[in-house]
């Protein structure tokens, strides 16, 4: 379980990441895989919605697996 909130954060970090390269190049014309000089269109937006959604996916799993009883909570008691 470890490695998989491990690795969905770093997904969810890269996208971000992605999002602002795309963001700073602002889709001016001469990218690095536009055809023809056309500009890049939606990437940043298309790499904030990954982001969204691994992040989503990301507290299913961990709800599942506190309701499968794969994982228990840890901490402090509720006491005052």
């Amino acid at each position: 379980m470890k490695y998989l909130a491990i690795a969905a954060f770093i997904a969810i970090l890269g996208s971000l990441g992605a999002a602002l390269v795309f963001m700073m190049r602002g889709g001016q014309p001469g990218a690095d895989d536009a055809p023809e000089g056309l500009p890049r269109k939606n990437h940043m937006a298309r790499a904030l919605a990954f982001r969204v959604g691994f992040s989503i996916l990301l507290f299913v799993v961990v709800l599942i697996s506190y309701l499968m009883g794969w994982i228990q909570p840890t901490g402090l008691p509720l006491q005052r």
